[in-house]
């Protein structure tokens, strides 16, 4: 090979290597990491992107509820049908694209982050449970917004939840300021006291269920559903670069891994615990606060023609149950019908056959 073919061919190599780093760099972004999962929740490893509005679905999925669409992504498999676990966890950070956690079960690509809740799940689980009374919490700490149902209104009514509260929980005993390393973290910054109070209210919830372990026993579900937004606050005030940020990311991957662990543990090792990470929303996070046991609107606002409503997946399952109950009772009417036309009193009736006895002993 001469000179001048030896240097186009350097020169293709290294515009292909530029091609494939460039590549692969863009395919880095936000993610979906399974932290903790029983062995009969099967999560497939791949890099098969996950809609961040399919989150819902997914964590239905693995509690072994129905959804109205089907989830066509091969990250979950099939599981058994009478196994399912007995809690999922689910703590989505905002700020960071990925946490480098020690230990998981797998890590997906997250496409399209439009903001979601499990909102759809956690009715489902109280409808379902409601004799149970199951523990529904959903929190994010930042927007001091709190939801609770079942036997939540009494294990977590003692749990911090408006940023003051947090602030002065951070000052009494049993802080995690005494046991994390708070290298260039101030206790007196704004910024920095809003990602601390996240990270002592994932201690207190550890705490709170540690204390009653009886709830992790019974055999209704549990969800969690925490949204932390600290991290992106630090990343606003000092920047990615920041060495703020960079321990802030350290401090909370090392606080999410224990919080899975102990959470797994805590339920017999039979929960699901995932962790969203997301830099930024493509939309901003609109929720209208509202009781989960409210009931529905009859009417159809969405439809300015007045169109009749979507198909409901369960039609067919409750008109067999009408129709086959119908046609049971109509044959019931006509069989006793043409027994008591056919009955002979004399022999086929007791009262007829004790009157007769006696009319002959007269």
């Amino acid at each position: 090979m001469s000179l001048g073919n030896r240097r186009r061919m350097e020169a293709l190599f290294t515009v292909a290597l530029f091609f494939c780093s460039a590549f692969t760099s863009g395919v880095q972004g936000d993610g979906l990491t399974i932290l903790q999962a029983p062995e009969y929740v099967s999560f497939q490893k791949g890099d098969w992107p996950i809609s961040g509005e399919k989150i819902p679905d997914m964590v239905a999925l693995t509690m072994g509820f129905s959804v109205q669409e089907d989830l066509s992504w091969p990250g979950l498999r099939a599981g058994p049908l009478f196994q399912r676990p007995r809690a999922n966890v689910l703590v989505v950070v905002r700020g960071v694209d990925s946490l480098a956690l020690p230990q998981s079960v797998a890590s997906y690509p997250l496409e399209n982050p439009v903001p979601f809740t499990l909102d759809s799940v956690a009715e489902m689980v109280h409808t379902l449970f409601a004799e149970d009374t199951p523990v529904v919490l959903q929190l994010a700490p930042s927007e001091e917004r709190l939801y609770m149902l079942g036997k939540a209104n009494a294990v977590f009514e003692d749990l911090p939840v408006t940023l003051q509260q947090i602030c002065a929980r951070l000052s009494q005993d049993g802080s995690v300021l005494a046991s994390l390393p708070l290298n260039s973290l101030s206790r007196n910054a704004e910024a920095d006291l809003l990602f601390l109070s996240e990270v002592q209210v994932l201690h207190d919830i550890t705490a709170l269920l540690q204390r009653h372990r009886h709830l992790a026993k019974d055999h209704s579900p549990d969800l969690y559903s925490l949204e932390l937004s600290g991290l992106e606050e630090l990343g606003r005030r000092y920047g990615q670069d920041s060495s703020q940020y960079q321990d802030a990311t350290a401090i909370l991957a090392n606080v999410l891994q224990k919080f899975g662990e102990d959470l797994f543990g805590l339920y017999g090792d039979s929960a699901v615990v995932e962790v969203v990470t997301v830099k930024n929303f493509e939309a901003p996070l609109t929720r209208k606060s509202r009781s989960i046991l409210e009931s529905k609107q009859i009417s159809n606002p969405g439809s300015p023609y007045n169109l009749a409503y979507k198909y409901n997946f369960e039609y067919a399952v409750i008109f067999n149950i009408v129709l086959w109950l119908m046609i049971i009772l109509a044959l019931a009417v006509v069989v006793i019908s043409y027994n008591l036309w056919n009955m002979d009193p004399g022999y086929d009736s007791i009262i007829y056959r004790m009157t007769n006895q006696k009319i002959r002993l007269d």
